[in-house]
């Protein structure tokens, strides 16, 4: 016998023990499917069907960890892994409805006739998952920006088909930090809400400080020195902002005519408030500040001539006078600056 002929049994040794299983499994399908007096066509449909799936979702199991051990930048990895999801989700789809395609079509004939009361019963889902499309297709958003929409801001941290989640900021934590509570807002909301976007070509926004000093304060030398502490804040960040800027502006009419700090002055009750504006990374909004206010004080720690301002109210003691007479005398209340205008009674 031939080294060919040879290797030709071997292979119908292997095959042999197979195919009793295969009639086997065949007869016990046509079985259950008359068991349940469904055509055998339409089980071996089902059968096919659930291979399908099967063999698709293990293939994305190997997918997905293959990516986990090879990529190890977060954001990389999440495309990947959630491209990993479409793919295999509408590979399934077209594959199961190749094998469905026609009962899908007298199933088309069936929906066509109860589209009016399936539309109403299914309004938010549909409307869920056409704001997804929306998000998909225009991206006002994308993950990893920062966005705010019904009332709620948050860092988007996934989109499905369905729902966003949003990484929570601001409430009852101030200048917008993280809460660490995770969102989910409806896609509907895309259509139905103003949606802002605070990191989307231009990750920069504007932050204000307001400082009040007293009447009797140096208030243009106050103003000298909010300037030179807004001109030493934002060296680091000026150059950045304004490439931004550019970039941003060949796809939007944004247009901002100074980038640099400004001090603005207003009268208010207590005292000369003094607002310095600023640029400010979105997700450094905080620490800018506490910078910000630390080189405040520290200006003004060594200036004799100015004090800051805050409200203060007097008290009177002794019997009201009669109408014309003279009323009692106040006690000394603090002054603007904060020191007690007399060291008697408070």
């Amino acid at each position: 016998m031939s080294p060919r002929s040879a290797r030709r049994l071997e292979h119908l040794d292997t095959v042999t023990p197979v195919i009793p299983l295969m009639l086997a499994t065949r007869s016990t399908i046509e079985q259950f499917a008359d068991y349940l007096r469904i055509d055998r066509a339409t089980m071996g449909q089902m059968v096919v069907s659930v291979a399908i799936v099967v063999v698709l979702l293990l293939v994305r199991a190997i997918l997905v960890h293959v990516i986990g051990r090879r990529i190890g930048d977060v954001m990389r990895h999440y495309h990947w892994r959630r491209g990993v999801n479409y793919s295999t989700g509408l590979l399934a789809v077209l594959l199961v409805g190749a094998v469905w395609v026609e009962a899908l079509v007298q199933l088309t004939v069936v929906l066509g006739v109860a589209a009016a009361g399936l539309t109403i019963a299914m309004k938010e889902p549909l409307l869920n998952l056409a704001g997804w499309i929306h998000i998909l297709i225009y991206r006002p958003f994308d993950v990893g920006d920062r966005i705010e929409v019904n009332g709620v801001t948050g860092d988007v941290i996934d989109i499905r088909p369905f729902q966003t989640y949003l990484l929570e900021c601001g409430r009852w934590v101030e200048v917008d930090q993280s809460t660490g509570r995770r969102m989910l807002i409806p896609n509907m909301l895309v259509f139905t809400h103003p949606l802002a976007n605070y990191t989307r070509g231009f990750e920069f926004i504007w932050d204000e400080v307001n400082v009040r000093v007293t009447f009797e304060s140096d208030w243009r030398l106050a103003k000298r020195l909010l300037q030179d502490v807004g001109q030493s804040h934002a060296r680091a960040f000026c150059e950045g902002a304004q490439h931004q800027l550019r970039r941003a502006a060949r796809e939007h009419m944004i247009f901002f005519q100074k980038l640099t700090p400004v001090v603005h002055v207003k009268v208010v009750e207590s005292g000369v408030q003094l607002t310095l504006r600023y640029l400010a990374p979105v997700r450094r909004r905080r620490l800018c500040m506490q910078e910000v206010w630390e080189a405040i004080l520290d200006a003004f720690a060594g200036q004799a001539d100015i004090a800051f301002a805050y409200s203060t109210s007097r008290l009177y003691e002794g019997p009201v006078g009669a109408p014309g007479e003279q009323g009692p005398a106040p006690i000394p209340a603090r002054d603007a600056a904060g020191a007690d205008a007399d060291a008697g009674r408070w």
